[in-house]
């Protein structure tokens, strides 16, 4: 996902500064924060849901807001940086979209799939739509071989970073994130065609 703009260097550091504020206990920095990612929280949200069928119950703002008390609620994670918090908010929105799947499947009983599109294309094949419990299932099977380039595609699809974010967030180098990323959608694009 390509942000329009890139965010300030101030607004990098005012984000990090706030979290470790709020980790620290000070309740303030939590409302202090929210209007400095509201808007790419927002980008974000909007970004997930067009990728959901046309006739998605779930607004980009009560997935927004929704995600964000999931993140204040988190008091064990140790916030490193405004990356690793957008890393975060992208694992909590993908995770109440498929909560949201699962239950209109539950409610259907044998109802369609709710189906999404991997925007950048898995192996560089053509945007196609993709059921979301059978992505789920496909990246948990790689979380289970390997969970570093599950956490590079999570935090690049679903969390919207560019390689040298992601590379940032796992402490690892440019090139790694890279390869990484490369197998990881060719076997993901092979996982979801056994899938289907």
């Amino acid at each position: 996902m390509a942000r329009e703009q890139p965010p300030s260097t101030s607004n990098t550091h005012d984000v990090t500064r706030l979290l470790i504020e709020f980790q620290g206990g000070r309740i303030e920095a939590s409302e202090q924060l929210i209007p400095l990612v509201y808007a790419e929280l927002h980008d974000l949200a909007v970004s997930y849901l067009r990728r959901e069928r046309s006739d998605h119950t779930l607004q980009p703002t009560a997935l927004v807001h929704e995600a964000y008390l999931r993140l204040v609620d988190q008091r064990s994670t140790t916030w490193q940086n405004r990356a690793h918090f957008f890393g975060i908010a992208a694992q909590a929105m993908r995770r109440i979209l498929l909560d949201h799947a699962r239950r209109k499947r539950a409610g259907k009983r044998e109802g369609a799939a709710q189906r999404v599109t991997l925007d950048e294309g898995v192996a560089e094949t053509p945007q196609r739509s993709i059921d979301l419990i059978a992505l789920d299932v496909a990246l948990e099977r790689l979380k289970a071989m390997d969970e570093r380039q599950y956490k590079v595609v999570e935090l690049r699809f679903f969390g919207g970073l560019d390689v040298e974010q992601t590379a940032e967030v796992l402490g690892i180098s440019p090139a790694t994130v890279k390869r990484d990323w490369t197998f990881a959608k060719a076997w993901l694009q092979r996982e979801l065609n056994e899938l289907e």
